[in-house]
This record gives structure tokens, sequence and C-alpha cells, in this order.
């Protein structure tokens, strides 16, 4: 695969193509940014990967790069994501609606840290309107430019893979060791390869744009349905910040498919996927499939536990700068803070540690098991009674909630009513939402409204009892920089 051509640096004044055609693009350059880390999960043969390397397009985003910041402790990844849509078919741009030209620019960009024991992954999103100022520079045309704001993102437009870096380096004072550009086509074929990759939502998600369409529930995406997925900014009010903490859960979601249906280590089978995911990768000389082996060979041991993803922390939204436009600032302090903590090399998420090796006779770790809600079940709030002349029965479905993490009293009460035959859920209209995950924990129970009931939801076992079905709550970000691990946000 020949090299591609080096993105042309643009006139002072000129406007980026990505100005004639904003809407739909930000998913597309997101791409592959995701399927990329999955090499470095699993075990691999040298003969298998190294013939692949050829497949790499290279680019020099470190030439000419003076005053660096210094090095860190283990391995700083930039990675980010462009437009490949024209090498798609027209009907995949139609179902997936992936309309407008190629734009060949990024609006994504993560800083992917590798431990130096090779034994946790951190990835940070850097939002693509973040505020950053570009370093004075002289372009490919000899022009010189002065050091002047922009959106992180129109550091690729303006200079390519050498000013991203140089922008971000200023920006985070982290020294980047590998540069890795990728387009979303692989991102797609990637997906299909691997079997598609299993998404868990609490509530439905649907989005005009980009036609993304889910219930609440799991879902096995294919690639395009994943594209869909991962473009989606209109599904709730939280714009591209919710939109990121997506890309992280599916990315930690695809991890965890490459390294559980033996894709890694069937040659056949990875040689495919690594061929479909490297056919649209552009990297510096000194990161091709020989340093990913490298890595691979020692992150023997590696799950979704190891890897922790965050957004860079925002102090301000919307702030408009002149011939900008509307920029998010960073949180100065605690961007430091983070960034320090790559630099040390330890990880984001409180009380963290690496993960280790299991034995060969080790069983797996437990997860919280059952299906995503949307209200975590420690904070409802339930009163028990028994709707049946069976004596038992209150108090079976009082320990059965309280064993999925429900609050419940305790002490399950007689209803006045012994022959219901459907199980009864009454709810306070201001607890919808908690009465809606109650529900999906009691499958075929009937939702009653009881306004002035309280925060206390009121079930009443009928005759139709089963059993309750295990659900758990949406992981919640932790510690000063809202980190998640990727086995909380992965399906059960």
């Amino acid at each position: 695969m020949p090299t591609p051509p080096r993105p042309r640096s643009l006139r002072p004044g000129q406007p980026s193509r990505r100005q004639h055609d904003e809407r739909p693009r930000w998913g597309l350059r997101f791409a592959t940014t995701l399927s990329v880390l999955v090499l470095g999960a699993g075990g691999v043969g040298h003969a298998v990967v190294t013939s692949l390397d050829s497949g790499i397009g290279r680019v020099d985003p470190f030439r000419d790069m003076k005053n660096r910041p210094q090095g860190s402790r283990g391995t700083n990844i930039l990675l980010v994501g462009t437009d490949g849509r024209d090498k798609i078919t027209a009907e995949e741009k139609q179902k997936y609606r992936l309309g407008g030209a190629a734009c060949h620019c990024t609006d994504t960009i993560m800083m992917v840290h590798v431990s130096a024991e090779r034994d946790r992954v951190s990835v940070v999103s850097l939002p693509r309107d973040s505020y950053a100022e570009v370093p004075e520079h002289t372009d490919e045309a000899g022009r010189h430019h002065d050091k002047h704001p922009v959106k992180l993102n129109a550091a690729y437009a303006e200079g390519g893979p050498p000013l991203t870096v140089r922008t971000v380096e200023h920006a985070t004072g982290l020294k980047i060791d590998h540069y890795l550009e990728l387009d979303f086509t692989s991102f797609m074929r990637t997906v299909d390869v691997v079997g598609g990759v299993q998404i868990c939502t609490a509530r439905p998600m649907k989005d005009a744009y980009t036609g993304l369409d889910l219930t609440a529930g799991t879902h096995q995406l294919n690639g395009g349905e994943a594209l869909q997925y991962v473009r989606s900014r209109h599904t709730d009010g939280s714009s591209d910040l919710g939109r990121m903490q997506r890309q992280q859960r599916f990315l930690a979601a695809l991890v965890a498919k490459a390294t559980s249906n033996g894709v890694l280590l069937n040659p056949v089978k990875f040689r495919e996927f690594a061929s479909s995911m490297l056919s649209s990768v552009r990297a510096d000389e000194g990161f091709g499939v020989e340093e990913m082996l490298n890595f691979t060979s020692a992150m023997k041991g590696f799950s979704p536990s190891s890897s922790d993803f965050t957004t860079v922390p925002l102090e301000q939204l919307g702030i408009q700068i002149k011939g900008v436009g509307s920029t998010v600032k960073w949180d100065a302090a605690k961007a430091k803070k983070l960034f320090q903590l790559l630099r040390d090399d330890k990880p984001l998420t409180p009380h963290a540690a690496p993960s280790k090796p299991a034995s060969k006779d080790a069983k797996p770790p437990r997860r919280n098991p059952g299906s995503i809600v949307e209200v975590d079940p420690a904070r409802i709030k339930v009163q028990v009674y028994n709707g049946t002349r069976d004596d038992g029965l209150g108090q079976r479905v009082d320990d059965a909630l309280q064993a999925t993490g429900f609050k419940t009293t305790g002490f399950p009460r007689p209803s006045t009513n012994p022959a219901l035959r459907r199980t009864l859920i009454e709810y306070d209209p201001r607890w919808d939402r908690s009465a809606g995950s109650l529900a999906i924990a009691l499958p075929g129970s009937e939702l009653r409204p009881v306004r002035g009931l309280g925060a206390t939801l009121k079930v009443t076992a009928g005759a139709d009892f089963k059993d309750v079905v295990p659900v758990r709550g949406e992981e919640q970000p932790q510690g000063a920089f809202g980190t998640v691990t990727g086995d909380k946000v992965i399906c059960p």
C-alpha cells in the first residue's frame, strides 16, 4: 500500500473543507481510533503479524521538532481518527447516513498511555473543540506562522501530523512517543471481522442525524451500526462529552470481544482482522507491527479491568474566541494533575492496581451481573407486599430484590388483596426512572403511578412471580477525573 500524500497546509484565512460539511463528519473522523488498541490485548505468532507491516502507511510526525517535553515512564501514543468515507460503497453511505465529501481531517484525538510494565492502559480523550495554541512554525511551503489560538482539531488541517503532535505536546506537557492515524473504513470492517460488538444501554437512544435507533437493553452491533453509535451526539443533552463516553465504552467492548472469541489466537482470523484494521493506518516509522508484537508479548493477563478511560477535565464550555469560534476550556489545575499521573506512570482510577497474570486454575473474577438500568438499584427504596396466600412469597421477593442491590426494607407486609395475579409496581410519578429500572428486574409486572406515594416504591408480588432478574446501574465515574475502568462499562 503506497504511503498517502501529506495533508496540504491551509493558507492563512482559508476555510477548511470541514466548514462546508460540518454536521455528519465528527464520528467519521473518530473512526478506528478505537480498534488499534486490540492488537495490544493478546498474544499472536511473530510470523503471522510481521508480514502485515507493509500495510501501514508511514508519516514523520516528529520532523524538525525541538525543545520537546521530557519523556515519561511508559509509552505515550497519540491516536487520531480521520475521515475515509470516500472508500465505502454508495449503499453504505446511504444506509448509515455518511453523506458528504471526505475531508481528510481529524476531529478525534486520544492520548493512550501504556504503562512501563505493560500491565495497564490509560486512555484520555481530548475534546475536538478544546482551546489550544498552535506553536510558532514554518509550513511546507516555507511560510512562517506565529503562535496563535485554534481549536485543537484545527492543528491537523493547518499543519498535518507534525503540527498536531507539537500542539498536543504543548497543551499536555507530555512527550509523545508514537503517532497512529486511522480512518473509519477500517473501523467498520474490523468490527465485522470480530463478529460484531455487544453494547448495553440503559435508555433508548435515537439520533436522526446518524440514524441510530436503539431500544434500552443489549444490542449486537455490526460495523455500520457501531459507527452510528460512536458518531451520535444528539441522543441526549450531553452532546460531544456524552459521545466521547460512548466511544470509550465501545473501545472497552471491542477489546473484550477481540480477546474473548479467539480472534487474536487464530492465525487465519487474526490475519483477516489485522489486515482490515491496518489497511487504513498511518504511523511513525518506529511504530509498526513489530512494535505491536512486543506490546502483546508483554501484556499477558491483560483484561478490560487493566484499562481506564477519562476525558480531560473541563472548566468552561462554549467560550467564544475571535477568529476561532466556540471552544471548551480545560480545567488547568486538574488537567495538570491528570497529565502528571501519566508522566509518572500511575493509574488514573482511585485504588486501581495493575492486573496480575492469572494462574492456570484461577477462577475468573466475579463481575456485577445483570442488565444495565438507568438508576442504580442501590438508590431505589422498595417496600414489598405479598399479594398471594403463599406465606413465604413476600420474603422471597424481598430477599431477591435485595440480592441484586435494591434498598428494600427487609420486612415484607401482607397485601389487602391476597388474590393478585400480576405483580404490581406502584410509584410516585416523580420517581418514574426508578420505577422503570425496578420493572426491568421484575419482567411482566404492571406499572401504576400513584401521586404522593413518595420516594419508596411499592411492590406487590402476584401469583405470576417467578424470579428477580439481576440488574446493575451504569458505572459512575470515579475520582477527580471521572475515570472508569474497562470492565465496568462492558455488558455483563
